[in-house]
Formats: structure tokens, C-alpha cells, sequence
């Protein structure tokens, strides 16, 4: 999330038998050459070995998994900001549609305050561009660079923390899982919502909203090696939605399909934190977002112990397997 759009101004000028590009200051020169080398996103296999980490360092490998929301995204950071108090940083990060979004930018290296600060400055026109098209009404460019400009136009293999985004590969209906390339156009295709964003154009291929096929991603944390997963489950609960109007009915299939969807892998995640998020807020809503945060900071704080104990165990657990590996050796 940002505080400005990123405006690329390219101009062009032609003189005789020879092209000059304008002089620019090294503030805007730097972004601009960075973008340009910046290919799309891919799905490649992952640059780090999280098996061999943990038998480097001795430890286990600990993937924070946030999860799909829409404007419940903002309960991600209040989760982050409890996590950074007791000292508990994620050896990757798995996020899925808004989770991708303050993933990201978290990964870039910012903390949970500066999260918190870029999440209350953020305006709806940041990131919403209307359009008229038969495949949705939002185009999603806006979205792209936003995250971009958020993280420096780094590429997904650049960032800090390691990040795999997901989204839908829509003619195959199949999870992928992004994780090279460019940042902001792989949280774009994580993002959009099928009739109401454009699928998001990607190497010839169209993408929609990781969240249809996996609202909480913790099989690709734990495909990717982790021992202690930590999901973030914001997903609106059926039983909570008003089903008055058009609007309604369109939330409550979503949530009955995504509810079920998560329940299935969350039962592989060591902690799942699940924030009291009962409001229905649109997906651009924003009024709510200092007390959405206040509730991911209330559901972390409620199973802190539970993960301190869970980091606990799984040393011992790993101190035990690497004894008896030595030994047998």
C-alpha cells in the first residue's frame, strides 16, 4: 500500500540522424532503469532450499501464510506487529489475494508500524480504476503499481523476506504459485476477484483471484519446507452475511466456497490465527481499517503462547532427529 502513485514520464527527443533521452534527476532515473529490467512474474522453483536451511541453521523454518479477505487484508498487520514484538520472524511468507498485498510490502523489508502508517494514508483511488469491459469493472493497473512503487519496483527473488504469491491460472483453474518476476503484477493476478476485476494478462495467460483455489495457502508453506506454519485466516464467515440484495449474494458464494476451501488445508498449519472480523466492508472500503488491525493484534496476542510453545517443541524435536542422525552416522 502507498502513500503516492507511481507516475512513469518517459519523453522522447529526436533530432537529426540521432534519438536523446532527456536528462532526468537520479531519484527518478534509478525506479525507471530498475522497472525496466524487471520481467514479468513467473513460477519457478524456489531459489531457496528450506529442507537444507533448517540443517544449516539448526533450526526449524517458520512460514507466516496470510490469507484472502478483501478490506479484512488490514487484519494481517496487526497480526505482523504482535509477531515482531516477541521477536518472531518468518523465514518466508505465502500470501494469497489481500494477503499477497501486505505480504509483499512487508517483505520489502518494512515493519509492522510502517505498514501500519502506508494501510492509514492509503486512499481508495490508489488502487481502484474503473472500467468498462465484459470481463469486469475494475482493471487492476492501479494495483500493480502500487505494490511497486511500495517495494521499490524490486522483483519477487529481490525482496528481503522470501514471498510466493498465488493466484488462479484461469483457463485450467489450477493454483500458481509466483514467486519471480515482477512484484506488483503477481499481487495484481493474486487480487482479481473473477466479474469484478479484468483477469490480470500474464505471458499470453489469465489470472484471477488465488483465493478461488486456495483462500489460505498453507499446503504450498508446507510443499516449500516449512516446520511451523503460522496461517492468518481473515475469510468472512457464511453464517455472519447478509443475503438481502445482489451484493450479499454474491459475498455469500464466495464465502461458502472459500470457507470450505480453507478448512481443508488449515488443518495442516501449526497456529492458525482467526481475527473477530464479522463486518461485510467492500473490497476498497477503508473506514474500518484501524479497527480491523486492532483485531488481528487481539487474535495474535491470543495464541502467542501457543506459538511460543510450538517454536519450543519443534527445536526440541529437531534437536532430538539431528542427535540421532549424528549418532547414526
Amino acid at each position: 500500500m502507498k502513500q503516492m502513485k507511481l507516475w512513469v514520464i518517459g519523453i522522447s527527443m529526436v533530432c537529426v540522424g540521432c534519438q536523446q533521452l532527456p536528462t532526468t534527476s537520479s531519484a527518478v532515473a534509478a525506479p525507471l532503469m530498475q522497472a525496466a529490467k524487471v520481467s514479468d512474474a513467473q513460477s519457478r522453483p524456489s531459489r531457496i532450499d528450506f529442507h537444507q536451511l533448517k540443517q544449516t541453521e539448526k533450526r526449524p523454518v517458520i512460514a507466516l501464510v496470510l490469507g484472502s479477505g478483501g478490506a479484512r487484508g488490514y487484519a494481517h498487520i496487526g497480526v505482523i506487529q504482535v509477531l515482531e514484538q516477541y521477536g518472531i520472524q518468518p523465514d518466508f511468507i505465502v500470501g494469497t489475494s489481500a494477503g499477497s498485498i501486505v505480504g509483499s510490502i512487508y517483505a520489502s523489508g518494512k515493519n509492522a508500524d510502517e505498514l501500519r502508517e502506508i494501510a492509514l494514508k492509503m486512499k481508495p483511488t490508489d488502487v481502484r480504476d474503473i472500467t468498462l469491459a465484459k470481463k469486469g469493472f475494475f482493471d487492476g493497473q492501479k494495483i500493480e503499481d502500487y505494490v511497486n512503487s511500495q517495494v521499490a519496483n524490486v522483483p519477487l527473488e529481490q525482496l528481503k523476506i522470501p514471498m510466493y504469491v498465488v493466484a488462479t491460472q484461469l483457463k485450467a483453474g489450477k493454483k500458481v504459485v509466483f514467486n519471480y518476476g515482477n512484484t506488483g503484477q503477481s499481487v495484481r493476478a493474486s487480487v482479481s476477484i473473477p466479474s469484478m476485476f479484468i483477469p490480470a494478462q500474464i505471458a499470453g495467460e489469465e489470472y484471477v483471484d488465488g483465493g478461488v483455489v486456495s483462500p489460505v495457502p498453507v499446503e504450498v508453506a508446507r510443499d516449500l519446507g516449512a516446520d511451523v506454519i503460522i496461517a492468518v485466516d481473515i475469510l468472512a464467515q457464511p453464517i455472519h452475511t447478509e443475503t438481502t440484495n445482489v451484493w450479499g449474494l454474491f459475498n455469500q458464494n464466495i464465502n461458502i466456497m472459500q470457507n470450505r476451501l480453507a478448512k481443508e488445508e488449515l488443518q495442516y498449519a501449526d497456529i492458525v490465527i482467526q481475527p473477530d472480523l464479522r463486518e461485510k466492508a467492500h473490497i476498497f472500503d477503508v473506514k474500518g481499517r484501524e479497527a480491523t488491525m486492532q483485531a488481528g493484534v487481539a487474535a495474535a496476542l491470543a495464541q502467542i503462547n501457543a506459538i511460543e510453545v510450538t517454536l519450543v517443541n519443534k527445536q526440541l524435536q529437531f534437536g532430538k532427529s539431528l542427535k540421532a542422525l549424528t549418532a547414526k552416522n
